[in-house]
């Protein structure tokens, strides 16, 4: 070969091999986590994953909470997908209805691994569309304080709807504070409250054959229940959100809050006496519940990396990394196991948190998440205002459902 062909050819190779390390780097997976910053967690485990994954790098944009959902959906329906996204697990099955997503399979053992309803909060027609990501559960928090204040036993927190509400009306009665936080403004987790007090009461919204069950008596004696609790509330519950409602709590002028677990760390440094335990039994009740809300990794269609992108999920919310995450962000676990149980036995206000899943329910997929929420929300503002009695709203939001299910 000439010195002219020697010099083409290592020309050749060195343009070969600048393609190929380019095609490879063509080929990103663009991260849409939803929060303020990005968990220092996801960080590290992502570069473990590029590091085993040569030619698929991962860009990570974080979005605020009110902004991400919308996004990420606008950006699948404009043609112009991100891989993988960080979504409320209510939205899987609308994306999936419209061809946005893609599965991501669950073998038998994967689901058995979880707590119960866990799997069930991401499937539908036999098929898993997200990766469970973070899971809330709640339970109930009152000030010990106000209670003694009110005549009662601090430390015998009400266990029944009705010890509820009677133990409301002596604090609101015999104190300055309000007895009951209750969430009523126009915003995703007014719907959530009220769930607490369907499946505190054996009731449901939609059953495994997509019938719309909603209109129940289950149903009717949570919604005539919140009403009642309603009288011994902080004024205005329109006006307030599950963080604000909080925020009064923290304040010592409420004497019960329904919150997840997140609120004990910042119950840290409160001057009142406070206890959490389980939230109340409705007369239906065949166990302790609560609504069982997580989140989801989801891989949409039409990028390319699809294959990759579930590699990516999978590998995030393995039980290892998943644990890890979970204690960086202190979330409920989403897996029972040996770290589970070494987590309350340090601290016991775990507990009511966990036991309470087993007679929870998952949050109600629906084909129109939006159209869900915004049918519950007008439901329960009606009654708690006093603008419709609890069967009738209860009645119309029933029928309403039957659009988006």
């Amino acid at each position: 070969m000439t010195k002219q062909g020697t010099i083409l050819g290592g020309v050749l190779v060195a343009l070969l091999a600048s393609t190929a390390m380019a095609v490879a780097e063509d080929k990103p997976i663009q991260f849409v986590e939803c929060g303020d910053a990005p968990s220092a967690v996801h960080v590290a485990n992502i570069k473990k994953w590029e590091a085993a994954n040569p030619g698929f790098p991962v860009s990570v944009e974080v979005v605020g909470w009110g902004q991400c959902q919308d996004k990420v959906t606008t950006l699948a329906v404009a043609g112009t997908p991100v891989g993988l996204a960080y979504i409320g697990s209510r939205a899987l099955k609308q994306l999936a209805s419209n061809d946005l997503i893609v599965p991501i399979p669950m073998s038998d053992d994967e689901k058995k691994a979880y707590y119960n309803y866990i799997p069930d909060t991401v499937t539908f027609d036999g098929k898993q569309w997200g990766s469970p990501v973070a899971f809330s559960t709640k339970a109930l928090y009152w000030n010990k304080d106000l209670f003694t204040a009110a005549g009662l036993d601090p430390e015998k927190p009400p266990v029944t709807w009705a010890e509820e509400i009677a133990d409301a009306k002596a604090i609101s009665e015999k104190t300055e504070a309000a007895g009951f936080g209750v969430v009523a403004k126009t915003f995703d987790n007014t719907m959530h409250q009220f769930l607490h007090w369907v499946y505190t009461n054996g009731g449901s919204v939609i059953d495994a054959d997509g019938n719309i069950t909603l209109d129940s008596k289950n149903n009717l004696e949570a919604l005539t229940a919140l009403k009642d609790i309603t009288a011994y509330a902080e004024e205005g519950p329109t006006a307030y959100e599950q963080n604000e409602v909080r925020a009064i709590f923290l304040d010592g002028k409420l004497g019960m809050i329904q919150a997840a677990s997140g609120a004990r760390g910042l119950l840290k440094d409160v001057k009142f006496k406070w206890g959490v335990t389980l939230l109340p039994l409705g007369p239906e009740a065949k166990g302790p519940g609560t609504l069982l809300i997580t989140d989801s990794m989801a891989v949409f269609k039409g990028t390319g990396v699809e294959d990759q992108a579930i590699s990516l999920a999978k590998f995030l919310t393995d039980p290892a990394n998943q644990t890890e995450y979970e204690a960086e962000q202190g979330l409920t676990p989403l897996r029972p196991g040996p770290a589970v149980d070494a987590m309350v036995a340090a601290d016991a206000t775990w507990k009511p948190f966990l036991d309470s899943i087993q007679f929870g329910g998952p949050e109600p997929l629906l084909t129109d998440y939006v159209g869900l929420q915004n049918t519950m929300i007008e439901m329960v503002q009606s009654v708690v205002t006093g603008q419709a009695e609890p069967q009738a709203a209860l009645t119309k939001a029933a029928a309403a459902l039957e659009e988006f299910k």
